[in-house]
């Protein structure tokens, strides 16, 4: 399962042995490392991003999941420039984006306080046993979500919001006068144009999430082709939950796509 991890520790030598054991579980296959980062929390409440995991197959967070999320537990003043500086953009982030819900959200932010360091990871996990385990023995406390994809979702709801304040003008501009239709015709025009910069992001989401989808298969089956037994059945597992994730979420953006143009 597809799951977004943070895990809070009270010092940076703590985080560092975190993200070392984190990597080890990954290398054995007991689970699987999508994108991570090291990140500490200042007085003033922004993220600095202390290192990044190259290694994994979501390089740079930048409108990513992971960017979303680390952005989030930056709150609204947004992230300060830190190892990685420019490649996260401060700012508000979407929570739809960071695939999490506002209950995971409200149980991180008392735990992760100024001064306190976290590491921030999507994994795909059969079991929450390995890193608990490791995680608990270092001294973090563990925090994970099943990722959620409600993207196409919250942007099927705006379009069909969108649509049905067009209908609604449309009808009332069949039933005005001349000199309201032009008014009338105007707002419709802006509304037809609201509707199709909705679907351009739409677009831009189901496009980063073909590309996350891609690096994430790419890594894993390399993976697979050197491992043995159990460990490669497993990864081979993950494999095609992605894939079928992918599947669904093109197959959303399709329908969203038609929704627009009918």
């Amino acid at each position: 399962m597809d799951r977004m991890l943070v895990v809070v520790f009270d010092n940076e030598l703590k985080a560092y042995d975190g993200s070392r054991a984190l990597k080890a579980l990954d290398a054995e296959g007991s689970i699987s490392v999508h994108a991570e980062a090291l990140v500490k929390k200042n007085d003033d409440g922004t993220i600095t991003i202390k290192q990044a995991g190259d290694e994994f197959p979501i390089r740079t967070f930048g409108g990513t999941t992971i960017g979303a999320l680390i952005g989030l537990l930056g709150g609204p003043i947004g992230l300060v420039a830190g190892a990685m500086a420019g490649t996260v953009a401060g700012g508000a982030w979407d929570i739809n984006r960071a695939g999490v819900n506002a209950d995971f959200l409200n149980d991180v932010s008392p735990k992760l306080t100024a001064g306190k360091w976290a590491i921030v990871s999507e994994i795909s996990e059969d079991w929450v046993t390995p890193v608990d385990t490791q995680m608990e023995a270092i001294g973090g406390t563990v925090f994970r979500t099943a990722r959620r994809s409600v993207e196409h979702e919250q942007y099927a709801k705006d379009v069909a919001a969108i649509k049905a304040d067009i209908a609604q003008l449309k009808a009332e501009q069949a039933k005005s006068r001349a000199d309201q239709k032009a008014k009338l015709q105007t707002k419709i025009d802006n509304l037809n144009k609201k509707l199709h910069a909705k679907l351009e992001q739409a677009k831009q989401a189901s496009q980063q999430q073909k590309n996350e989808a891609k690096a994430k298969v790419d890594a894993l089956e390399k993976k697979a082709a050197k491992a043995k037994d159990e460990a490669k059945a497993k990864i081979e597992a993950r494999i095609a939950d992605i894939k079928e994730n992918e599947k669904k979420s093109s197959e959303d953006f399709e329908k969203l796509n038609e929704d627009v143009l009918t």
